[in-house]
């Protein structure tokens, strides 16, 4: 790298990094909002609540990452074009590819981290992310409980909570049982507590009564008890075939579904999408940036331009955005559109170097008539 490239490039590297910081932790604290409910009403430990949001970090990646290297990008060059060093560098002889090689050389590194992200980090991320909200309902029932509402601990069984004491009682206790549809059976009880074991969870109670009617007959029974042991835990087997969605998977996995029998064949174009858009975005990523600074550095160098090429910038960017959002969502339905994804995503790569070199080329001519004239 000349001067020039490393003087550019450390102020795009501090600013990438300080905008995704800073829109990255607006994204956190928005979304982690709704687990915050789990740690002041539900006994959700602090370290496992900030481990559960950390999970999540990779997912809003993907999203801040393209939108940090535009915002930067044009935020940079803008700047350099009001104080007129972009004018400096072109009459010291720099090409429009050595002026935009900065900015080019961070949308390389972006790119690298976006497939390290989509292809590594977000499929084991979102994987562990889902297997601990599994954990949270099935082991860690305790967590679930809430006071005052009826909890739907599982499908089939209900429990409410009148209070629960300091030193870790329930007080108050109702629990539905309809696991077996033809008795189904309701359990009262004055106190009781919740214990965690390597066969599932179970709630000890204590002075209380089973109440139960006979579906055939219609009679009432009812047995009052001193303790009884309800096992709320489901059937094992129900935990271990959990459902993976398609941001848990891997790359290959998306390409190779016929693997998995217990995909709906109507999600299968979903989970397709879902594989080539993990190769695209990053691209897309790269050509959003070149559109950019091509439009800034391929116009006039005037202040009334200036924020005219900045707003044709973003529409520009946005509209392919769209366009590709809305393109997944038809390519979803039908699976021949997908080569068009790849196509939307190199379009403004191609476009936006070739604008910038065609730009230059005609200035160049212009200037050279203006002489001669």
């Amino acid at each position: 790298m000349n001067g020039f490239t490393k003087y550019v490039f450390k102020q795009l590297l501090v600013g990438m990094i300080l905008v995704t910081a800073g829109l990255t932790c607006v994204i956190w604290l928005t979304q982690s909002l709704r687990f915050v409910e789990m740690i002041v009403n539900r006994g959700l430990t602090s370290g496992l609540f900030v481990y559960l949001t950390m999970l999540l970090l990779p997912n809003f990646l993907t999203i801040v990452m393209p939108i940090a290297l535009f915002i930067v990008t044009v935020f940079i060059y803008s700047k350099m074009i009001t104080d007129r060093e972009i004018i400096v560098m072109r009459a010291a002889g720099l090409s429009q590819t050595a002026i935009a090689k900065p900015g080019l050389i961070l949308a390389l590194i972006v790119v690298v981290f976006g497939y390290l992200i989509n292809i590594y980090l977000l499929p084991n991320s979102q994987r562990m992310f889902k297997n601990l909200q599994w954990d949270i309902r099935y082991s860690y029932t305790h967590v679930m409980l809430q006071e005052g509402a009826f909890n739907q601990a599982s499908k089939d069984i209900t429990v409410y909570i009148r209070e629960r004491s300091a030193d870790g009682q329930l007080l108050g206790i109702l629990v539905r049982d309809e696991r077996n549809p033809k008795k189904p059976y309701t359990l009262l009880a004055e106190r009781g507590a919740l214990l965690e074991g390597k066969e599932g969870s179970r709630v000890v109670m204590y002075n209380g009564n089973r109440q139960e009617v006979n579906s055939e007959t219609h009679q009432f029974s009812i047995l009052y008890f001193d303790r009884y042991i309800f096992e709320m835990e489901q059937d094992a087997k129900a935990v271990d075939s959990r459902f993976r969605e398609a941001r848990e998977r891997t790359v290959y996995e998306l390409f190779n579904l016929d693997e998995d029998a217990n995909i709906n064949p109507q999600d299968i174009g979903k989970f397709t999408v879902e594989g080539h858009k993990r190769l695209i975005s990053p691209i897309s990523a790269f050509g959003y940036a070149i559109v950019a600074i091509s439009i800034l550095i391929s116009g006039n160098y005037s202040r009334r331009s200036q924020s005219k090429h900045i707003v044709l910038a973003a529409v520009i960017s946005a509209g392919l955005l769209a366009a590709m959002m809305a393109l997944e969502n038809a390519a979803a339905k039908n699976l021949s559109l997908v080569p068009c994804l790849y196509i939307l995503g190199l379009l403004p790569i191609f476009g936006g170097y070739y604008y910038m070199l065609r730009t230059r080329g005609m200035r160049s001519a212009q200037n050279m008539n203006l002489r001669g004239s």
